[in-house]
């Protein structure tokens, strides 16, 4: 990333010149004004802070928190209470410096009546970061609409552990489309005037056993290698200005009192200017969990001398702590002075040391008819289908009896993340209605199948060992042409729920007596398609291969407002499915953690009875139609640090319409280091009408190829490199080579741009004879 300023403005360090120690260490703290009762966050009922607001905001303030997302409140009432609240920081504050406004936005802005959109690991599935991207700009507009500068999101994390409660808020396993598809979301978001945050940095997901702010034993290759260049990604091509740092602690050292990570890492080597803001209460956290600090003032400097320039999601420690050990000349104030001068910078940006705050909104519509075909169009993208033996798609002018079974067949909460305002805050307010249109599966396939006797029939709940209902499931299936058997998740926080933050699990079976009823279901002899509406990837195997299998089986990711209807469409064969799984969909909990990116002694041997292969491998999803991919060429020589080029012809062999999301793979056959025996190299949706092929062009940099030496570098080495295209990591369906050549090269800042660009291959679309064709719709 180009540093988007040169430095402090003139007017930015005046205005630090002129500040008194108050003053400035107003400017690194946030407010959360409704916080209250309302646990949103962890441990928060321990940390609720008891100053008023009023004296908080005597000397000015840093950020407002969470407006807006804590709880349901009107919005248009809430913004004029914003906009008088920003005029008097501006006129009754002596620098008359406004607040920055933060709010979550993982799926969509997080607020009462905001458009709910799919959860980031549906992004991940639906492998479209340009649809990505028309999301986040959506979600930036409502957010500036409303006053707000900062959102919290993307998340970064890359899924090293599905048992891990928080895969809902990542985007995939490989870092590769985490980081693209995460640049694409931040591009989104800053095109509309909001500053993205990136999350969490760094080494988040890599937690012992998958718990939740559990310790972090990657080595600094893993870190290198898989973890930060997601983080690059979006600095160097997105130009994110906001970075948050990660609760961990990698090998004994907390990310928040470690200049290792958050100055040498990320300001240094990875050229960051902006702004660096805590998770919430993660500054504190240095004294009450990690225990480096003896008290809040010494985890404040701690923090600071690391490089956290803003305390969220209060002043807990920058406040009155660091004032006190600044006054009693333990710290030196100049220690505030980097992050002030940050801060300031920040607000210069957004423009907010010139707003009057003249007008509030008189109306807003938080989820129009654009946020609607936004989140219709993403669902649908992102719908999985992972088995079928041709139940699938059903006839709607035919089918007459359906059984629609399951604890997620009818319910709206279940379409939706764990950071969506439905779970993460109206779970807290049951008497308070949704605030938008969220259909439910149930409801979706009433009218996507009109002319169906529809029988509805819960069998058990998500989570507990009630089965009274299963009997009566088995007894609507029995009657049924066809029985659709909805289960999964229920996201929620810190034990409500199945997954989502803090809901880490031991093993990878559906929750409650979920498999007990779709087994018992599938047993009737009807044939049954199975819907997974979940946070994670479980262990589905038995789904397939058990003495009943399931006739299909549909994987969704929590895929919002828009999801019943895209699980309906696709069920009929309205929509044909395009998703493609970004996770490997596990074999068991005890072959976890497992990542498509094992070197060899990674996968199966003879010298092991343990098999970690996954039941179904990253990339792979099935279409009512069939694709063939042909006539890879790759470019046959590249000197370590250029480019290569590989082409392939992907064909549409089916009956009807569909997209194929093109994956272009490599393994390096030796290396000074172990190297993966499967690397996502480039990606591309397709959409190709019956017959239709394109041929598909890749510019990859050999810099994608890089690893971490024995001495910490970042190369990239001569030597033969395996280039396929196949429907998944596990399938090359058409092969090649690329020799690289030259000298070891070592990886340059230039070098990291190219290798992490976000580059849209060429395409050319080709008819049977080789004639070129009119683009068609992707």
């Amino acid at each position: 990333m180009e540093s988007m300023t040169s430095g402090p403005s003139a007017r930015v360090r005046a205005l630090l010149a002129d500040m008194t120690l108050e003053e400035k260490s107003a400017q690194l703290v946030g407010y959360w004004v409704d916080q209250g009762g309302e646990v949103v966050a962890p441990l928060a009922d321990e940390m609720v802070t008891s100053t008023k607001y009023a004296d908080a905001t005597v000397h000015g303030l840093g950020h407002l928190t969470r407006v807006y997302g804590t709880r349901p409140v009107e919005p248009v009432e809430r913004a004029r209470w914003l906009w008088e609240e920003q005029r008097r920081l501006r006129t009754q504050t002596r620098l008359g410096i406004p607040a920055i406004v933060h709010e979550e936005c993982l799926t969509g802005l997080a607020a009462w009546k905001a458009a709910t959109f799919p959860t980031p690991l549906a992004w991940g599935a639906a492998f479209d970061p340009d649809l990505v991207q028309e999301m986040a700009e959506s979600i930036g507009d409502s957010m500036r609409e409303l006053g707000i500068h900062q959102g919290l999101a993307p998340v970064l994390d890359v899924i090293r552990d599905p048992r891990w409660g928080r895969v809902d808020e990542c985007i995939a396993e490989d870092p590769y489309v985490v980081g693209t598809i995460g640049t694409a979301y931040v591009r989104g978001l800053q095109n509309a005037g909001i500053h993205a945050t990136l999350k969490h940095f760094v080494g988040y997901s890599a937690s012992q056993a998958a718990r939740n702010h559990a310790p972090v034993h990657a080595g600094p290759r893993e870190i290198a290698d898989v973890l930060v260049p997601p983080f690059e990604m979006a600095l160097r091509d997105g130009g994110a200005r906001s970075v948050m740092n990660s609760y961990a602690e990698i090998d004994g050292d907390p990310v928040a009192a470690s200049p290792a990570y958050l100055d040498d890492l990320l300001r240094d080597e990875l050229g960051f200017d902006g702004v660096v803001v805590s998770d919430y209460f993660s500054v504190a956290f240095l004294h009450s969990t990690h225990a480096v600090a003896a008290d809040l003032g010494e985890a404040a400097e701690l923090a600071l001398r690391a490089g956290i320039d803003v305390e969220l999601p209060t002043g807990d420690a920058y406040a009155q702590p660091l004032l006190a050990r600044v006054r009693e000349g333990v710290a030196d104030e100049a220690l505030l002075d980097a992050a002030v001068l940050r801060v300031l910078t920040q607000k210069e940006e957004l423009g907010l040391l010139d707003e009057s705050f003249t007008e509030p909104p008189s109306s807003v519509d938080l989820d129009s008819p654009r946020h609607r075909d936004i989140a219709r169009r993403l669902a649908g993208e992102s719908v999985i289908l992972l088995a079928n033996d041709a139940t699938l798609p059903l006839p709607r002018a035919t089918v007459r009896r359906v059984a629609v079974i399951g604890p997620n067949a009818d319910s709206s909460e279940a379409l939706m993340g764990c950071y969506s305002f439905a779970n993460h805050v109206l779970a807290h307010h049951p008497d308070v209605e949704l605030g938008i249109a969220i259909p439910t599966v149930l409801d979706a396939l009433r009218g996507e199948f009109p002319d169906a006797a529809v029988d509805a029939v819960r069998g058990c709940d998500v989570e507990g060992d009630d089965g009274a209902g299963i009997p009566a499931a088995v007894a609507a299936a029995a009657e049924a042409e066809v029985a659709i058997v909805v289960v999964g998740d229920r996201a929620g926080l810190f034990g409500r729920g199945t997954v989502g933050e803090g809901n880490d699990v031991e093993d990878l079976e559906l929750p409650g007596r979920q498999r007990e009823l779709v087994e018992a279901v599938a047993a009737t002899g009807t044939p049954v398609v199975l819907v997974v509406v979940s946070g994670r990837p479980y262990a589905l195997e038995w789904a397939l291969t058990g003495p009943h299998p399931v006739g299909a089986l549909v994987q969704t990711f929590f895929p919002g407002e828009e999801g019943a209807d895209a699980v309906a469409a696709v069920l009929s064969g309205r929509v044909n499915p395009s998703g493609r799984l970004p996770v490997s969909l596990p074999r068991s909990a005890g072959a976890q953690p497992y990542t498509y990116l094992h070197p060899p002694l990674g996968g199966p041997s003879g010298i092991t009875s343990a098999d970690p292969t996954p039941a179904l491998p990253f990339g792979h999803g099935l279409s009512y139609t069939t694709f063939e991919h042909v006539g890879l060429e790759v470019t046959p020589t590249a000197d370590a640090g250029e480019v290569f080029t590989a082409a392939v012809t992907v064909r549409n062999t089916g009956a009807v319409a569909g997209a194929d999301v093109v994956q272009l793979y490599g393994h390096d056959v030796y290396g000074s280091i172990t190297r993966p025996v499967a690397q996502l190299l480039a990606y591309q949706r397709v959409w190709l009408e019956p017959g239709e092929a394109r041929e598909v062009t890749f510019t990859v940099p050999s810099a994608r190829l890089a690893f971490t030496d024995r001495s910490g570098r970042r190369i990239v080495e001569p030597g033969r490199v395996d280039v396929w295209v196949g429907p998944s990591c596990a399938n090359r369906e058409v092969e090649s080579a690329v020799q690289i050549t030259g000298e070891v090269h070592r990886v340059s800042r230039a070098d990291a741009r190219m290798a992490t660009s976000v580059v849209g291959p060429a395409l050319q679309a080709v008819a049977a004879d080789g004639a070129a064709l009119a683009p068609s719709r992707g």
